[in-house]
């Protein structure tokens, strides 16, 4: 008799420790959970993209060779400033990418410049030491660009001592 009352004390003293620990395993999965969807950001991250998809941007920013720059320009119809060409040319891609200079070079995975990939994005420090400038590169060290006003949409070459002077790094999206 007395081993039946000490196996049913045992058992329930089991069960009591595994229901307070569980309550606490319970309340710290909770936690987890919520405390996971503050953690999270907004900003959208950008997959690297067959090349296919890189052929296919760079062919309809090469179409744009001779637009005029207009700041904030980011349509064939009133030009293009250097994000909006990047920006029209994955957008007919069928690709949503950031708007600005600094929001791509965020949201770009570095690449150094002795491994950029036709396709790649290409940053430049011109104002005031800023990222300021982008342009998308085409391979043999040359990239398009909508460069400043005045000029016009065009294909420049890094290894030209003022690009060379003003390149912080390429980017992949």
């Amino acid at each position: 008799m007395i081993e039946v009352r000490l196996y049913l004390a045992l058992r329930m003293k089991i069960a009591q420790i595994l229901y307070k620990n569980s309550r606490y395993l319970l309340l710290s999965i909770a936690l987890s959970v919520l405390l996971t969807g503050c953690s999270s950001t907004s900003q959208k991250t950008y997959h690297a993209k067959p090349h296919s998809q890189h052929k296919k941007i760079l062919k309809i920013a090469k179409t744009q060779l001779g637009k005029p720059y207009r700041y904030g320009g980011r349509s064939p119809k009133t030009g293009f400033d250097c994000s909006g060409l990047v920006q029209y040319s994955y957008k007919m891609a069928g690709i949503s990418v950031p708007r600005t200079t600094r929001q791509l070079y965020n949201a770009a995975r570095p690449i150094r410049r002795q491994h950029l990939k036709a396709g790649d994005l290409v940053f430049f420090r011109i104002d005031r030491g800023k990222i300021s400038h982008v342009g998308l590169y085409i391979g043999n060290n040359k990239f398009i660009h909508a460069p400043s006003s005045g000029k016009r949409v065009n294909i420049a070459n890094m290894n030209n001592r003022y690009w060379r002077k003003h390149f912080s790094r390429g980017g992949r999206l």
